[in-house]
């Protein structure tokens, strides 16, 4: 007998809570975001809206360019 999964639709948790922001400087947060290579991930890992992804991946590349966050993961160093 063949399993079936039951997929629930991931919610993006910025559109769920409007208290979230999202900040470059708040670096914990932009953390969730990106893989242990550095990489930002997809909405379809992390469930955002394509209005939220846009805002993360801006926040992530300026927080790199302010060197709070690395442009690659720590495993490379």
């Amino acid at each position: 007998m063949a399993r079936r999964s039951f997929h629930r639709p991931k919610q993006c948790r910025f559109c769920a809570d409007p208290d979230l922001v999202i900040d470059y400087k708040d670096v914990d947060t932009l953390r969730r975001f990106t893989t242990d290579h550095g990489k930002i991930r997809s909405r379809r890992q992390t469930g955002t809206c394509a209005k939220h992804q846009r805002k993360l991946a801006k926040a992530i590349k300026r927080s790199r360019h302010l060197a709070l966050m690395p442009f690659s993961g720590e495993e490379l160093r």
